[in-house]
């Protein structure tokens, strides 16, 4: 199983990052997605600009504080977990994600493929935000 993990702080309201982070109808900021299937309240597919499906269960959903997820497609399976902690005007994340990979041949490629997920992930929220971060990114 490969884990990765990142941590950031906005100069954000919870309100506003969780209401961004969570809304699976505007998925148009993330570089990474072609679009979002929702299909019911529980499971939503991404598909990415490759054109594969990943399938989303979400398991705990505990508003401005948590969301969690399992996650599966066709080369991995495994969960997501997203920490929001709200501090006054500040928001800081912390994103988990543990994955097995399901063709042996890609084990040695998942983590950096998660960091790099993620990296891009965060990239992408700053500017649909527009907030500033009062930390660098930490990525474990």
């Amino acid at each position: 199983m490969s884990t990765a993990n990142i941590k950031v702080t906005f100069l954000c309201p919870i309100e506003k990052v969780w209401d961004t982070v969570t809304d699976l109808s505007n998925y148009k900021w993330r570089s990474d997605i072609d679009r979002i299937k929702i299909i019911d309240n529980s499971r939503f597919i991404e598909y990415s600009k490759e054109g594969i499906p990943t399938i989303f269960k979400i398991t705990k959903k505990k508003r401005y504080h948590l969301w969690e997820f399992k996650v599966e497609n066709e080369n991995i399976k495994g969960t997501w977990t997203g920490k929001f902690y709200p501090q006054g005007e500040k928001t800081t994340l912390d994103f988990t994600e543990s994955v097995t990979a399901k063709k042996f041949y890609m084990k040695p490629f998942v983590g950096k493929y998660l960091q790099k997920q993620q990296r891009q992930y965060f990239v992408d929220l700053k500017k649909e935000l527009k907030c500033e971060e009062a930390s660098k990114v930490q990525i474990f």
